[in-house]
């Protein structure tokens, strides 16, 4: 052999490395032979869940146009909710009567299916995503049909399926302002109310991010909360009304307590102050049982404490009580409040140690202020109700009562 030549292995074959060839799409082919399934069991869900357990069908490639097939009986065209070439069967969800009986087995045959498949998750959130984007494109009934089955889904507790997959998509400002989302909505709260608590709702509405936003499914037009409660309150759902106007109060209070605060901190001008209360109490219709406890609280709060120093906490607490005296005076307007806010007092007492020791001072400071009477300090010890530290405070204040007693007798 020359020198120059180079040596070769004679019969060595040399491997190449293969390519990876995907396969073609084609969901017409896999949407009918899921079709041909629902054909060939008669529409019985627990046979065609059986069916499609052991069909050599590539699910995960084709997982969409699976529950294409379970809502509306066919493959629909990309990115809308018209149906599409290919055969059809008539025992989708969207084909069935819109009562809760004739869908919960269509929600229960999913649930199988997803237990058995997993991963079909994202895809059942894609279709529904995709399908409550395009209300609209559904007949009413069609609507109901779609609302029944959500809320079906959540009372099942569905594997995983996440709430902000359906109330996001739905605020869609066209669908919102057409009354769609609505109506949705309420079809979707009524049916999941039958089997749930008013609770079981607000922890959906929580996780899907629309507690707070609960106005945002009205029109403009009808968004506001007389609106919410005339709504609701026609169709039966009066428990709802009644959350709101609940959370619309909290607010309301949280708005005053926040501003009361402000001008507290900024030692504003007593009539300010005054003036703003009063203002809050008309436009907000707040009763003047939490008026009076909040104008406490935020009196209290405000109060500068020393920590272990009681002297030094005592002197601050019944500083403030006289610099706002006014204040309190103001709204305490009769002797159902003036008990009310001697309640307040108790309480905060009780809860908070450093203020234990305080109680009968307090209560001294706020009669001799005139915001307390007599009477109020007098039933309070002898028939008060509120059980919370009131032996300790009532042994306290017997001296001040003896001699509130005395100077009685003596008049």
């Amino acid at each position: 052999m020359s020198s120059k030549e180079r040596p070769t292995l004679g019969g060595t074959r040399i491997k190449t490395r293969k390519r990876n060839i995907a396969a073609p799409l084609d969901p017409a082919a896999f949407a009918d032979a899921v079709v041909q399934i629902y054909l060939d069991n008669a529409g019985d869900l627990e046979l065609v869940a059986k069916s499609i357990e052991s069909a050599d069908l590539n699910f995960s490639r084709y997982g969409d146009t699976f529950f294409e097939v379970v809502f509306t009986g066919g493959r629909t065209q990309p990115g809308t909710t018209k149906p599409d070439e290919g055969e059809r069967h008539p025992y989708s969800i969207i084909d069935c009567e819109p009562t809760r009986e004739i869908i919960l087995p269509s929600v229960i045959y999913t649930q199988k299916i997803l237990r058995r498949k997993p991963f079909l998750i994202k895809n059942l959130e894609n279709v529904m995503r995709r399908f409550l984007q395009s209300l609209e494109l559904f007949e009413e009934n069609e609507r109901k049909k779609l609302a029944i089955f959500t809320a079906l889904a959540f009372s099942q507790k569905l594997s995983g399926l996440p709430p902000e997959t359906v109330f996001q998509p739905l605020l869609k400002d066209n669908l919102v302002a057409k009354g769609i989302v609505l109506s949705f909505i309420t079809d979707f709260f009524k049916e999941y109310l039958v089997d749930n608590s008013l609770d079981d709702l607000i922890s959906i509405l929580k996780r899907g991010k629309m507690e707070e936003n609960l106005m945002d499914f009205f029109p403009s037009a009808k968004r506001s909360a007389e609106g919410f409660s005339e709504h609701f309150s026609k169709e039966g759902l009066i428990p709802l009304v009644e959350y709101n106007e609940k959370k619309i109060f909290e607010v309301k209070l949280k708005e005053m307590k926040s501003a009361l605060t402000t001008q507290i901190a900024e030692e504003a001008d007593m009539s300010e102050v005054i003036d703003t209360v009063k203002q809050r109490v008309k436009d907000a219709k707040l009763p003047d049982i939490e008026i009076v406890r909040i104008l406490w609280d935020v009196l209290m709060d405000a109060v500068q404490w020393s920590g272990k120093n009681q002297q030094q906490n005592a002197n601050s607490a019944l500083r403030q009580v006289k610099t706002w005296a006014q204040l309190l005076n103001t709204f305490c307007t009769n002797g159902k409040l003036e008990l009310e806010l001697l309640y307040k007092v108790q309480m905060q007492c009780y809860e908070d140690a450093k203020l234990m020791k305080l109680f009968p001072e307090i209560v001294r400071s706020l009669y001799d202020q005139d915001v307390l009477a007599e009477d109020t300090i007098l039933h309070w010890f002898r028939k008060g109700t509120n059980p919370k530290g009131r032996q300790t405070f009532v042994k306290a204040l017997e001296p001040f009562v003896n001699w509130l007693e005395e100077a009685e007798e003596e008049e």
